[in-house]
C-alpha cells in the first residue's frame, strides 16, 4: 500500500489570510434524496441566518442526526456552489487518510464553549 503524502504548492501568507475559517454549530443534518454521498447541513455561524452547507460526508455519518449539536470548523468565504440543485455556502473541514491498513476520517471539532462564528486564526 502506498502511503505517500501529496503536498500542495507553497502559498504566501497573504494567500492564507484570504481564507476565512469559522466555527459553525450544526443545527440540522439530512441525507439528500438520490445522492449517496451528500448531506445537507444547516449551520449557525453567528450570522443573521443559518447557512446551508452541502457536503460529501454521508458515508461517514449513516445517522446524520448525530451531527446535530457539533461545533466544527468551516471554510466560510468560499464562493457559493450549486450541488444537486442546492446552494452550498461553505465547506466543512475534516481530516482523512490511512493509518496502516485502516482508513480514518474526523471532523475538525471544537469545545462546546466556543461561540459560533468564532474565527480560526
Amino acid at each position: 500500500m502506498d502511503n505517500k503524502i501529496e503536498h500542495k504548492p507553497t502559498i504566501t501568507i497573504d494567500d492564507f489570510h484570504k481564507l476565512e475559517i469559522k466555527i459553525g454549530h450544526i443545527l440540522s443534518a439530512e441525507k439528500i434524496p438520490d445522492a449517496d454521498k451528500l448531506l445537507k447541513l444547516s449551520v449557525d455561524m453567528g450570522e443573521e441566518k443559518p447557512r446551508q452547507i452541502v457536503s460529501g460526508i454521508s458515508a461517514y455519518f449513516p445517522e446524520p442526526e448525530k451531527l446535530v449539536g457539533k461545533k466544527c470548523a468551516f471554510a466560510a468565504n468560499l464562493e457559493p456552489r450549486v450541488i444537486r440543485g442546492l446552494e452550498s455556502q461553505g465547506m466543512i473541514l475534516a481530516v482523512s487518510g490511512v493509518d496502516g491498513e485502516n482508513n480514518f476520517f474526523s471532523l475538525l471539532e471544537t469545545l462546546d464553549s466556543v461561540v459560533p462564528g468564532s474565527t480560526v486564526k
